[in-house]
């Protein structure tokens, strides 16, 4: 897909014959919504009052009304807004998609949007334009028939807003970057493998000059990776374990160093635990989409360039079965010494993230934060639309939490109970590799991360429930959502 232009006009009403005029309204009442501003426009008493009075329109959030303009040979949309104490960034995200598909419904090519000053704020106009841009993502790649009925839109004119084009600009990075990412996860599993993964941070270390260093199996293994390698043994596919550095061109010392790590499990059968009933064994896919938040991550960092230090880690593999498969009971040794009897070979991502929060905390950054669709227990708890966050330094958590709300992402905190430890005893190692069976999955498993990082601010997103979406919503098609990049970045950028 190709992204729109924005155009920004200072005329009341720009040319759109063929096109559409967006409007956004508050809600004022139960049944009457704020249209004061609009009271102006030469077709307000012969269209929009109309239209209005018809549909039944109060500017509910989310709410649509639309009409031909015949004065001007167009189509108005009016778009609800919702209460304007409660307007923020998601609901400006949320507006943009409805105008995009809006437009989409129509055919329009164009549309011309009058979102009163709204727009004149620069956050508010960068969530207008990541809203366009995120709806803008279709994914045909696999289908030998495409779609060719449906006209999207190639121009938008922002009537009344002041130009702003490194606004625009910054928004779209940051999506391109999401839809990066939506694209590895939307990829079958035999195509997205670990070596396609290190051909994507490939290309990405040489489109923006990143550092990469991608570690095969061998190097692996001198470095005593042996909870990885393990969750490795039953695939036919080599393991790689991917390390992209972006490091700022300025001569200034970097403001902070900071470890992104993904969960790379390409497909996950569970292994010789192999995933039955509704596990949901045919979506296992979506198993790398910590991988693919880090590496849409490092598609907007290099794109963007801020002064900060970002490492971008990813442990790749597949979890499969063949005659070398880990076997429930087997004992192995991680890169720190730790010990750990592997209890069920379908709680496979903690052991290759193990690893890779050792081989972080020894690049000497400030702080580390993985992401990974980690537990179903974090499904449970907090369902499709909000990840859990676990962590060992306030500043550190308190600062993602602060990016949520701006990026529309949102994650809760939750507990690191440290008397659940005690549920991974191992009777012959050091810990087992899963815990209580009763409940509290979500809690033992980030429990078990947390021993693997000694004195690094660290902080765990399990992203189990919001990486895949069942049906379109918002901005989001139906498949993946990109969960995790905008928030990364967001944080990066403004911590």
């Amino acid at each position: 897909m190709q992204y729109p232009d924005f155009q920004f006009l200072s005329s009341q009403l720009a040319q759109v014959a063929q096109g559409c005029y967006a409007f956004g309204i508050f809600e004022q009442n139960d049944t009457t919504p704020e249209t004061t501003h609009l009271a102006g426009l030469p077709f307000y008493n012969d269209v929009v009052v109309p239209l209005i009075q018809e549909a039944q329109f109060t500017g509910k959030q989310g709410t649509t009304a639309t009409a031909n303009c015949l004065p001007t040979r167009g189509k108005v949309i009016l778009v609800g807004l919702g209460k304007q104490e409660a307007i923020d960034e998601e609901a400006i995200r949320q507006a943009a998609s409805t105008v995009y598909r809006t437009c989409a419904q129509l055919h329009s090519p164009s549309v011309a949007i009058h979102f009163m000053a709204l727009l004149n704020d620069k956050t508010y106009l960068k969530a207008f334009a990541e809203g366009i841009f995120l709806s803008t993502y279709l994914d045909e790649r696999f289908k030998s028939k495409k779609d060719t009925k449906t006209t999207y839109l190639k121009k938008i004119d922002l009537l009344h807003v002041v130009e702003d084009h490194p606004t625009i600009q910054l928004a779209q990075k940051i999506t391109t970057g999401a839809n990066l990412a939506r694209d590895l996860v939307n990829a079958p599993a035999n195509h997205v493998t670990p070596s396609m993964l290190a051909q994507t941070a490939t290309e990405l270390a040489q489109k923006y000059h990143l550092e990469l260093n991608i570690l095969e199996k061998e190097d692996c293994a001198r470095l005593g990776m042996g909870a990885y390698l393990s969750v490795t043994q039953g695939s036919s596919e080599p393991p790689k374990f991917i390390h992209l550095c972006y490091k700022p061109k300025s001569m200034a010392q970097p403001s902070s160093k900071i470890a992104l790590i993904g969960k790379g499990v390409t497909f996950d059968c569970g292994g010789l635990n192999l995933k039955t009933g509704n596990a949901q064994i045919e979506l296992m896919k979506f198993d790398m989409a910590g991988a693919a938040a880090v590496l849409g991550t490092a598609e907007a960092i290099g794109a963007i360039q801020p002064n900060k230090e970002v490492h971008f880690i990813i442990a790749a593999t597949e979890n499969m079965i063949n005659g070398s498969a880990t076997k429930p009971g087997d004992v192995v040794t991680a890169s720190n010494g730790k010990t750990i009897e592997i209890d069920n070979t379908d709680a496979e991502g903690r052991l290759t993230l193990a690893d890779a929060l050792v081989y972080a905390e020894k690049l000497g950054v400030d702080a580390i934060v993985d992401l990974a669709t980690l537990t179903g227990a974090m499904v449970v708890a907090l369902g499709t639309r909000i990840a859990g966050i676990f962590g060992t330094d306030p500043k550190l958590m308190n600062s993602l939490m602060a990016a949520s709300p701006r990026t529309g992402e949102k994650i809760w905190q939750m507990p690191l109970e440290e008397s659940y430890l005690k549920s991974m005893d191992s009777i012959i190692a050091d810990m087992r590799n899963t815990g209580n069976k009763k409940g509290g999955g979500s809690i033992t498993a980030a429990l078990f991360l947390k021993q693997f990082v000694e004195k690094t601010a660290w902080a765990h997103l399990d992203i189990a429930g919001t990486v895949w979406k069942e049906q379109p919503c918002a901005y989001h098609n139906a498949g993946a959502t990109g969960f995790g990049v905008r928030l990364l970045v967001d944080w990066l950028l403004n911590s």
